[in-house]
């Protein structure tokens, strides 16, 4: 008998596109899931609010869902779970909320960072201006998808960053998985575990799905399935 598995969502950071999980959802279809890339918002939000609303006009209503989220969208996940029905979570190298309270959009360090780079209008740069020419190049299989990323970059407002997010009461108790890439976010890797969540690391950058699309949709399937409780194809 063929088992009805849920729709996944993959959310990419406001600061970024749909373009970083493009390959990606070609691989998941593959192993036969049923695939919906969230587009990237119109205009640069200038708040988590607009985020919000954005991702919830793009997810159907009623429709079981698994959603998948990479970098800053790992923070709205939780507050997005309480207004669909969701059957599995998938964080990839992912920021994570607070276990109760509110979150700040960016941690004080990363804070401090960006002020660092903000404009004389209040707008940050490109997140692909973030960082050295050569740590850059190390995000990127080809110059193709480099190209493709920054062409749906948005300039964000420093602003956006010294907000918070609120995530729904008893949010970590629901199914999760973590997949990290490498260690910028060991607290949160270690905050999964803890909470008893699976977890699981690829060695790679931040963009590891632009690299290895397969290698990332293999693990992301394999995650989803244990939480289902769903054979492997």
């Amino acid at each position: 008998m063929a088992i009805d598995l849920p729709q996944v969502a993959l959310l990419g950071s406001p600061l970024l596109g749909p373009a970083v999980w493009r390959s990606c959802a070609h691989a998941l279809i593959d192993r036969g899931w049923d695939v919906r890339v969230v587009p990237g918002l119109g205009r640069a939000p200038r708040g988590p609010d607009a985020v919000m609303e954005h991702l919830l006009d793009s997810l159907p209503v009623g429709r079981p869902l698994a959603l998948v989220a990479h970098s800053n969208a790992g923070l709205y996940l939780p507050a997005v779970s309480a207004e669909r029905r969701v059957l599995a979570r998938v964080f990839v190298d992912a920021a994570l909320p607070a276990a109760s309270g509110a979150t700040p959009l960016a941690p004080p360090g990363m804070h401090d960072f960006l002020c660092g780079l903000v404009g004389a209008n209040g707008l940050l740069p490109p997140w692909t201006e973030w960082r050295s020419e050569e740590e850059l190049a190390a995000l990127f299989p080809d110059p193709a998808s480099r190209s493709a990323v920054a062409a749906e970059q948005h300039r964000l407002p420093l602003s956006y960053f010294t907000a918070t997010l609120d995530a729904p009461a008893g949010w970590t108790d629901g199914p999760a998985a973590y997949l990290a890439f490498d260690d910028t976010y060991q607290v949160e890797r270690e905050s999964a575990e803890r909470w008893g969540w699976r977890v699981h690391t690829l060695p790679g950058e931040h963009l590891h799905q632009l690299v290895d699309p397969e290698g990332v949709a293999a693990a992301v399937d394999g995650l989803l399935r244990q939480q289902l409780d769903v054979p492997c194809t």
